[in-house]
């Protein structure tokens, strides 16, 4: 059995001396506002383009605070979502809906139907449906303005898109996003709202005092999300390089499209973040790759059914958990090799 050892992503070096800068020669401002939350509200509209931005503890708190300003019904995805978004909207007693999907990738050409059936106040999406395939968030965007549905888009995920397609403020009414481990912009802790729409921090005022960031995070925040374009990029890239060894090595060559227990790729043309494969016994491979994959500080192995990933039976391959210097093209090739000797 080949073994690969790999290492869980942590912040950066230069987050991890501003955090300790910051942790070391604090100084209370009662009342008053600390330089490094204002340092990462700057950082965070630099990347989305929105004109306003909230630093919180977390994306959940992130989601709950947007959720709570909708009085009406929300919408989800049926699968690739965040679990936070069923559990905030319970929280504040909202009543959630579910848009069918493609695999978790919503159908453009059946969102207006299920908006206009539902009548939600918001869609909740995330930028990559279940960090596998990423959505046709302008078109999504552009069907909800039109139906007048407030479109909200975890960009976990997704933050620095040097495309233009995700976590762009004029594709997104709202922008949510966490900023723990191993997010895109990984510091361990927190997480943001942003927006064009200042009424939305009005009216979960409350709510946003309670969820404040303190300045140890907002300093990690400051910094690390001038990492995050790379980040996302050499990613995505690797993922994509994962993908055309495994569809060379014969992984979808046979496949029946209508048998989701055959070993294939999901989604295998997309841009992501992790690999999604169907298999028929996905606690077995997991079992398995999780034996090859020595990850020190984590794991990358996630099996399936799982609302926030698919819910098929399937192993994803959590290509986002890996610190950049381990998708070097040749770790990449022994990635490929221990997923065909599992699999094919």
């Amino acid at each position: 059995m080949i073994q690969l050892d790999l290492f869980y992503r942590r912040p950066s070096k230069a987050a991890r001396e501003a955090m300790c800068r910051t942790a070391m020669n604090l100084r209370h401002v009662p009342g008053g506002r600390y330089e490094e939350t204002a340092a990462a509200e700057e950082g965070v509209k630099d990347v989305t383009g929105h004109d306003h931005t909230k630093i919180v503890t977390s994306g959940n708190s992130a989601i709950l605070s947007v959720m709570s300003t909708f009085p009406g019904k929300v919408l989800i995805p049926d699968q690739g979502g965040w679990t936070g978004f069923r559990k905030m909207a319970e929280f504040v007693g909202r009543e959630v809906r579910e848009v069918p999907t493609e695999l978790g990738i919503i159908n453009v050409d059946e969102l207006s139907t299920s908006l206009s059936e539902n009548k939600p106040d918001a869609l909740f999406i995330t930028s990559f449906a279940g960090y596998m395939a990423e959505q046709p968030v302008k078109e999504i965007y552009e069907i909800c303005s039109d139906a007048g549905v407030t479109l909200v888009e975890d960009a976990s995920g997704s933050v620095g898109d040097r495309t233009g397609k995700l976590a762009n403020g004029d594709h997104a009414h709202v922008l949510v996003a966490s900023t723990g481990a191993p997010k895109t912009v990984n510091v361990g802790s927190g997480g943001f709202i942003s927006t064009n729409d200042k009424k939305i921090f009005e009216d979960a005022r409350d709510i946003l005092k309670a969820v404040k960031a303190g300045p140890v995070t907002c300093a990690g925040i400051a910094q690390e999300i001038k990492n995050a374009p790379q980040v996302l990029a050499k990613t995505a890239e690797a993922c994509e390089f994962i993908k055309k060894g495994l569809k060379n090595g014969g992984l979808n060559k046979f496949r029946d499209p209508n048998d989701l227990g055959a070993p294939a790729i999901l989604h295998p043309d997309k841009r992501g973040i992790n690999i999604c494969i169907s298999t028929s016994s996905p606690k077995k491979t997991g079992y398995k790759l999780r034996k090859s994959f020595k990850v020190h500080g984590g794991g990358i192995v996630t099996v399936c059914p799982r609302y926030e990933r698919i819910m098929v039976d399937a192993v994803c391959l959590e290509v986002k958990n890996l610190d950049l210097k381990c998708l070097k093209p040749e770790n990449l090739q022994v990635i490929i090799k221990i997923i065909e000797e599992t699999l094919v």
